[in-house]
């Protein structure tokens, strides 16, 4: 009988070691996890699996098309475009916002909801915000499923990262019965395939694979970088008064630079962990070599880095934006 790893998804095999999957074949009968995930939990040793796109848009085809009620995972620190992906399921979609935490307590709810339907053109039944870490909104955002389920299936889509593990382990936690979880990792594919965890008689939740945004900061970064892009506790916003010709030195990892002629002011969300050095704009050059974005702002616009930061800015300002070429630098209208 073919079985799952109970971790990721995959399907258990003893041909390849790097493949999704492997287990020693003396262990293939009895294993309850890949050797893959046993690692990612118990050494934190991440081992990327290189599967087809084709692989993965196969898996979202086919959920498309269902009638089974979907939530839709995004990280709060990850609101784009992708959003609009919700628009082509055929069935009722509940949006979940995950990692409220790390936002700042001042924040309010209703205003960030408020900012979601002002720009983006959503087919939702609703907006929930939560914190699986902190338990935040679970029982709310059970309710919401069990009153709008269709079906005893409700699947969890999103980007990678964006808490769909997680979640599915903190409903374990609070109304299954199993002793079994899902592997998690702040690493892009964790999870490989659609693993299915029966929570109660009627409620069967199916978690799948993170749609994989290679315009992401974190995507193709060693672990010990992920761990400190990826903030793990509520964030301190950091604020600078830039004068004309300053920059802002985001480590080794971005470079911000002003070139308007008036004073403005610049506050940036990101991991605590990270270092921001104001410095010169014309005597150093530090991080030039990187692509270069162009930005020239209206007043009360955001700059995102995608999966590293984004900068709330007051007045109208002319930026260039320096990061690694694959990462996707935008801007939109002030999120707080």
């Amino acid at each position: 009988m073919t079985r799952k790893c109970l971790g990721c998804g995959a399907f258990f095999q003893s041909d390849n070691p790097l493949k999704a999957g492997f287990v020693d074949v003396k262990n293939k009968d009895n294993a309850l996890v890949c050797k893959r995930c046993f690692k990612i939990k118990n050494y934190g040793e991440y081992t990327p699996i290189d599967n087809d796109v084709r692989y993965y848009e196969n898996i979202f085809n086919k959920i498309k098309e269902k009638k089974d009620l979907v939530l839709f995972l995004c990280d709060i620190f990850t609101l784009d475009e992708t959003l609009n992906y919700i628009n082509n399921f055929k069935s009722k979609v509940i949006l979940v916002i995950t990692k409220k935490d790390l936002l700042p307590k001042s924040v309010k709810e209703y205003k960030l909801i408020n900012y979601i339907k002002q720009n983006y053109n959503l087919n939702v039944i609703d907006i929930i915000f939560i914190s699986s870490n902190k338990n935040y909104n679970i029982d709310l955002l059970m309710n919401k499923i069990m009153n709008n389920k269709t079906s005893n299936k409700v699947y969890l889509v999103g980007n990678t990262n964006a808490g769909k593990s997680t979640l599915i382990n903190a409903f374990i936690k609070s109304y299954g019965s199993s002793s079994s979880f899902i592997t998690t990792s702040s690493l892009p594919a964790t999870t490989l395939d659609t693993i299915e965890i029966n929570l109660t008689e009627d409620l069967s939740l199916i978690d799948t694979p993170g749609i994989i945004s290679n315009d992401n900061y974190i995507t193709g970064l060693k672990l010990s970088d992920v761990k400190k892009i990826m903030p793990k506790k509520e964030i301190k916003p950091r604020t600078y008064q830039m004068k004309p010709n300053q920059s802002l030195l985001i480590e080794d990892y971005a470079r911000i630079d002003y070139l308007s002629s008036t004073n403005n002011s610049f506050t940036l969300y990101l991991s605590n962990d990270i270092k921001i050095n104001r410095i010169n704009l014309n005597t150093n050059n530090n991080l030039r070599n990187l692509k270069l974005n162009s930005f020239n702002l209206d007043k009360r616009k955001d700059i995102v880095i995608n999966g590293l930061l984004f900068c709330k800015i007051t007045n109208n300002a002319k930026l260039n934006v320096y990061t690694k070429n694959s990462v996707k630098v935008f801007e939109r209208n002030n999120l707080i």
